[in-house]
């Protein structure tokens, strides 16, 4: 099929139009309109929910971090008061842990 037949793209044109076309040297011009695929759009779906599934992945993530963090730092604070001792200032004593017979 050479550029001078329309052949099954375009049956729709009529003949008249066509032929003056052809006298002219005008170009024929076939608008092909695009059709939606049926069924559901998945990727206009799934799209939302990942973004949706990494933010809630996300937050637990930093809530673990916190809660771990916590966990280390009142470890570090009960090693360091079982090192020290008690405080005391001007006769007042102050036990920062309890010792394990008491």
């Amino acid at each position: 099929m050479n550029h001078h037949t329309p052949g099954h793209l375009a049956p729709h044109i009529p003949a008249d139009d066509w032929n003056r076309a052809q006298a002219t040297g005008q170009p024929v011009v076939i608008v092909v309109n695009g059709t939606t695929p049926p069924g559901v759009p998945w990727r206009r779906l799934l799209i939302p929910f990942a973004i949706a599934g990494a933010t809630v992945a996300g937050g637990w993530g930093l809530v673990a971090a916190l809660c771990f963090l916590l966990d280390a730092a009142a470890h570090t604070a009960t090693v360091i008061a079982g090192a020290a001792g008690p405080i005391g200032i001007g006769g007042i004593t102050l036990r920062l842990a309890r010792t394990k017979n008491t």
